[in-house]
């Protein structure tokens, strides 16, 4: 195989040269936008959820279909095998999506165990698909108290572990007990605005990337590791 001079440790055969007919949606989609949200707490009056449950009503505005799990009777990670029936309606909607939403209140400074814990059921890997790869995502933050930004910046690190585009937008809400109303809508404000804004770009985001993702997600150094493989079960017949 010829080098590339000035690139000597570059596999040309592996290479892609990006072009925009690359990027051409593969196939039609005439389907709304699939989007599953997550939210983090258990509680009867939980505002993460109430927050959820916002930003769904907008998306489904827009046109998206929406699904929101339930945490609750969701198992500690590692207590039960993975064919549990919560465990594999999660994994399922996670396939289903194609974009996600994930909501938590701000705990000790942190994201919830239950945020964490369903998003620790959501495998890499599972088999040859990789049910978050790919998808675009959104994060949100309630607080007790003063505004914070400590629970969105961990989902977005977690976001960026599972291969996920996530969305420059966030919504933080501060003091949430004020915002929501007896009934778990939310009140005007600039709040609230903010959840507007970040489910329009979702929504934008997720339209933008489908059909799209599978070539942005193809790397260069993986299609590299899968050569080498194959050469060496080729060797290995030998």
């Amino acid at each position: 195989m010829d080098k590339i001079p000035h690139l000597p440790n570059i596999r040309p055969d592996q290479l892609d040269l990006p072009t925009p007919a690359r990027l051409e949606p593969a196939g039609a989609f005439n389907h709304p936008p699939r989007i599953l949200m997550l939210y983090g707490s258990l509680r009867e009056r939980s505002f993460s959820r109430f927050l959820t449950e916002e930003a769904a009503r907008i998306l489904a505005h827009f046109g998206a279909e929406v699904r929101i799990f339930d945490p609750m009777e969701l198992p500690m990670v590692g207590s039960v095998p993975e064919t549990h029936p919560k465990v594999v309606e999660l994994r399922e909607l996670c396939l289903w999506s194609e974009g996600q939403v994930w909501c938590s209140p701000e705990r000790h400074g942190a994201v919830t165990a239950v945020m964490k814990n369903q998003i620790d059921w959501i495998p890499l890997e599972q088999g040859a698909i990789r049910p978050s790869q790919g998808r675009t995502l959104a994060v949100m933050q309630v607080c007790g108290g003063s505004q914070s930004f400590n629970v969105v910046n961990t989902l977005r690190l977690l976001g960026r572990w599972m291969r996920m585009f996530t969305i420059p937008n966030q919504s933080s809400v501060p003091m949430a007990y004020k915002e929501f109303d007896d009934e778990g809508r939310m009140r005007p404000s600039a709040y609230y605005d903010r959840v507007v804004d970040v489910m329009e770009e979702l929504f934008k985001m997720t339209l933008l990337l489908r059909g799209r993702s599978d070539y942005l997600n193809d790397r260069y150094s993986e299609r590299s590791e899968r050569a080498r493989k194959a050469i060496d079960r080729q060797i290995e017949k030998l």
